[in-house]
Parts: C-alpha cells; structure tokens; sequence
C-alpha cells in the first residue's frame, strides 16, 4: 500500500470531503483522506438529509462568503451531473434590531432581500400564524443542501480524480517536521507535505500530539421530523426554509428555532439551535432531550400549527464552536504546512467552498478569498477570558 503522499485530509465529513475532492482535482493521487469512522458515518455535524444553504447572514464577513458558497456548490453539481442545493426561498423572523444588521450585511453585499411584515407573509404562506410586531426579512436564494448526498458526491469525485480514501482509520499521532508530515494510524504510518485537519469535534484530539488545543466546545444538538397530515402544505415548492430568532417567549429559552419544507423523509424538520449540553465526541450520546422537543412542539403550535404531527423521529449531530462562534480557516502559525478548518456549528452552506479554500491553503499558502477574520490567532481565540466554558 502507497504511504507517502503529498496531501492528507484528516476527516472526511462536509468539509473533509470538500477539501478531499478540491485538492485530488488538482493533485490526483497524490492526496490521500483519513476517516476514523466509516464513510457517512452519524457520529459527527453532517449526516442528514438536509442543511440551510442561504445569502442572507448575520455579519459581512458571512455576506463576503454567501455568494461564492452557492457558486462553488454549482460548479460541483456540473460535475456530478447532480443536484445538491435545491432554493425554496427563506424567511428570517425577529425584532428590528436583530434583522437590521442581517440588512446592513446584505447591503453591504449587494444581496437582494425583502422586507416583509408579519400580515404580508401570511398573505403568502397562510401556513404560519405570526404576531404583529414581529419583522421579517425574505431572500429568494435561500434553500437547502442535501447534505448526505453532497458529501458522497466529494468522494466520488476525489476518487475519480485519484484520490486513496481510508475510512475506519482513526489517527493516533501526528509529527510534523520541515516540509513533512507524518500520520500515525491503525493502519500504519502516512507521510505527506502538507496536513489539511477537518475533525469536527476531534479536532483537538487530533492535534494533541503537536501539542496544539484550540478553545472549542462541543454541544449536542437535535433535530426532530414531523410526519404532518398536511403534507402538502409543506412541499419545498410551497413553504420556504424558516429561522425564528427567539425573543424571550415562554417556549424560546435557548437559541434560534429553524426548519425546512419536506425534504428526504415525508416529514417536516425542525430544531432549535444551540439548546443542546455540552460533551464530548466520546461522552455525547444519540438519546434525544425530550425537554428540547416540547420546547420546540410549543414553538411549532403556536406559529406553524399545520407543521407537527406524530414525531418520525428525532437525531442529533454535533456543533464543535469557537468561543465567538466564527470559524477557524487558517494554517497553524508554528506548522504553515498544517490547515485546519473548524466549522463554529453552521458552517456545511459553506462546505464545498471551505475544502477549495483548504486546499488553495495547502497548495499555495495562500487564498484570495476574504478569511481574515478566520484566523487562528484572533484575540477570540488567544484570550484565555473569552474561552468557552
């Protein structure tokens, strides 16, 4: 079996195998990805049907990315020959002073966007029941990815571009000296140039042998899907992709709640984000928070009452988060031939584009993208004080 190589992807998730197939399409054999679990493994942040894909954010430095996101994404889908982002359009809900800066970001952008009171997206989408004081910003290109699908979408190509994937082959020690790499594992030792990290929530556990420990926390979150009667109401032509940034309601308690129309299951999803406790990859487990779900019933009857009916079933994934919830897209400063990407939890809109910015990274040091605020040595993650908890 082949062992030295020129470029190692650790961990073959969304981003993993993003920047698996992005490097092999310039590389070809040369690059090799290491997956400890099996290929579409539930164990991490990116198995599931479906991930909001959208223009619409919070921060400019989001905005800067959005549109490259949904460019890199079709320029995979030509490839394949397949279909991952499907657009419904979307709606974000909130007060003035949240959606104000999702406006200004947009501008700032160029994105177009609606403004929309709560009567006018009645008029359009009868299915909500909305208060009259809450606003609402609507953006044509928001959807979803299929996330399963889009993940082994990279690894088929990368394949056929060459690459040599290993799944079932954790990674036990890392040692890098100049211009080499090398990656112990069960099934022998690995050398390389250049080290791309995409662990998710082993990030750390992978980069302890360098001696290295980014500030990340990692929560278990859950999604629940819905076989409603009404299923009609709720096909991906006829409902749009929905965010409701929680305004201290009794039910809202915790982050944002978000869903989808019905996609991969004849059943609507939903969640709430950033509810969930905080683990470990090896201490979460898959048990659903019953708590989480009737928090989220409440939210659901009192605003989409036609999207519940009997639970399909809940599933949890992973958030791995950075103590500002900004991602981490940079080389380590001591190791230049070592990237590393960290997701912050909403990062898979972005996963084709994070595995071209990886691999311009390991390839050429360098990316014209706009990742700045990305890097490693941000005072949010060199202040121990502003480390998670």
């Amino acid at each position: 079996m082949k062992t030295s190589y020129k470029y190692i992807v650790v961990g073959c998730g969304g981003i993993g195998s993003a920047a698996l197939y992005w490097l092999s399409r310039l590389h070809g054999a040369e690059t090799l990805g290491l997956e400890q679990f099996e290929l579409g493994h539930p164990r991490g942040e990116s198995d599931d049907h479906s991930r909001i894909i959208r223009l619409s954010y919070h921060s400019p430095i989001y905005t800067a990315l959005t549109p490259s996101a949904y460019e890199v994404w079709h320029s995979v889908e030509k490839e394949a020959g397949t279909q991952l982002v499907f657009k419904t359009g979307g709606l974000d809900f909130g007060d003035e002073s949240q959606l104000s800066e999702f406006a200004k970001a947009m501008d700032k952008a160029s994105i177009p966007y609606e403004r929309l009171t709560g009567q006018e997206v009645i008029k359009r989408w009868p299915q909500f029941v909305i208060p009259e004081d809450v606003s609402c910003i609507y953006q044509a290109d928001t959807g979803l990815v299929d996330a399963r699908k889009a993940n082994a979408v990279h690894i088929t190509l990368a394949r056929k571009y060459g690459a040599k994937v290993l799944d079932r082959t954790p990674v036990l020690d890392i040692r890098i000296k100049p211009g080499k790499v090398i990656v112990k594992t069960e099934k022998g030792k690995f050398t390389a140039e250049k080290l791309v990290v995409t662990s998710g929530a082993w990030t750390n556990n992978v980069l302890r042998s360098t001696g290295i420990k980014l500030p990340l926390k990692v929560t278990q979150e859950q999604v629940t899907y819905y076989q409603t009667p009404y299923l009609s109401e709720f096909l991906p032509d006829r409902f749009p992709v929905w965010i409701w940034r929680t305004r201290g309601d009794d039910f809202s308690t915790g982050g944002d709640f978000y869903g989808f129309p019905v996609y991969g299951e004849k059943a609507t999803k939903a969640g709430q984000d950033l509810t969930g406790n905080v683990v470990t990859a090896d201490t979460r487990t898959f048990e659903p928070d019953p708590h989480q779900v009737n928090k989220l019933d409440l939210m659901l009857k009192k605003h989409i009452p036609h999207f519940i009916g009997p639970i399909l079933y809940t599933k949890t994934c992973l958030y791995t988060l950075t103590p500002d919830r900004d991602f981490i897209v940079d080389t380590l400063p001591e190791h230049p031939n070592v990237t590393v990407i960290v997701g912050a939890g909403h990062a898979f809109k972005f996963a084709s584009l994070l595995g071209k910015i990886s691999s311009e990274l390991a390839t050429d040091g360098k990316t014209a993208y706009p990742i700045q605020p990305f890097s490693i040595q941000r005072r949010a993650l060199q202040d121990p004080a502003g480390t998670l908890e």
